[in-house]
């Protein structure tokens, strides 16, 4: 058996390098794991396009087939846990980085990382969602399992028109919360109020340095900016209220002072999708199936082949995309 996949390779001769080679279930299953899969669709996630345009240390074993999103059809398994023909869901677990991941026809994976698909989400719809409206449900359910309630005040997203955006945009809104979109992208008005947006906001008045503490506007936060963008988030939030962080899309630092923690009680969530317990990743998913339903998922999703991953990956990095891609494996 062969079959297609993205290869990242890099070494001191040639530097860093990409292409779509044909790769056999030998080489594949040099892999560890048991459960092999025959991927249907994956994604592109901003770690994707960090380690398809290599713009960022991602990847950490060479040669290596990126993808930390995939969903799929079981082959064969070792493993109780799962049957030949059960449709599974991947979701990150360092795949792309130091396992072989999705961007490929079939991947060899362990059974502890997958998920059974949700009832009422198809395999299109699941990498619609991906590691990136995976990881928005995981900051929401944070947010109402906190206590803030939809009469608490207004809710922000930041980064509102990227993939973990604008599925967080989508599920606060059909969940009753006011939601105001931070995006650099003011084009993208329209793509965020057919979300559920109510107002819309430059991201640009978040990303400069600010006061230690600022007028309260958030009852909570969902930010994918870190840098001053987090900070001055963190500023306006109201007391008491909970700003959960998932991203870095502006920079790793947080220049901030500890006065909104100390002084208005705010809390600073960090929300990891990497490592998360399976019970998280169910009841993440269950939100996903139970909100957002066909229209809000056809909106968000695009479709693009395999051999236009890098491509996308690049226009991603560069902040000239809006919601999430959806990779044909085998087209």
């Amino acid at each position: 058996m062969s079959f297609n996949a993205i290869i990242l390779e890099k070494d001191e001769i040639n530097g860093f390098s990409h292409s779509l080679k044909t790769i056999t279930k030998q080489q594949l299953l040099q892999q560890q794991g048991d459960t092999l899969v025959q991927i249907h669709y994956s994604s592109i996630n901003y770690k994707d396009a960090l380690a398809l345009t290599n713009k960022s240390p991602v990847v950490r074993q060479w040669p290596m087939v990126p993808g930390i999103d995939g969903v799929g059809t079981v082959i064969e398994s070792s493993s109780d846990r799962y049957q030949a023909g059960d449709t599974v869901i991947l979701n990150g677990w360092g795949c792309g980085e130091t396992h072989w991941g999705c961007l490929a026809q079939y991947a060899y994976l362990k059974s502890d990382w997958l998920i059974p698909l949700p009832q009422n989400i198809t395999p299109y719809q699941s990498m619609i969602i991906g590691t990136a409206g995976y990881t928005a449900a995981l900051c929401v359910k944070r947010i109402v399992d906190f206590g803030i309630k939809p009469q608490s005040g207004t809710v922000l997203v930041t980064g509102a028109s990227g993939g973990v955006g604008s599925v967080a945009v989508a599920l606060l809104s059909k969940l009753g919360y006011q939601v105001t979109a931070s995006t650099g992208k003011l084009t993208d008005k329209e793509y965020l109020h057919k979300l559920g947006a109510s107002n819309i906001i430059d991201s640009k008045q978040l990303k400069q340095a600010g006061k230690p503490l600022q007028k309260e506007q958030w009852s909570a936060v969902v930010d994918v900016v870190g840098s001053h963008t987090l900070a001055n988030v963190c500023a306006q939030t109201q007391y008491g209220g909970i700003v959960a962080c998932c991203g870095l899309a502006q920079g790793m630092d947080f220049p901030a002072t500890v006065a909104p923690f100390i002084l208005r009680g705010v809390t600073l969530a960090g929300i990891d999708s990497v490592m998360a317990s399976y019970d998280n990743r169910i009841a993440a998913w269950n939100l996903l199936a139970q909100y957002l339903d066909d229209k809000i998922l056809a909106h968000i999703g695009n479709t693009i082949r395999l051999d236009e991953c890098v491509d996308t990956a690049h226009n991603m990095i560069a902040g000239k995309t809006k919601g999430r891609f959806v990779v044909d494996v085998n087209k």
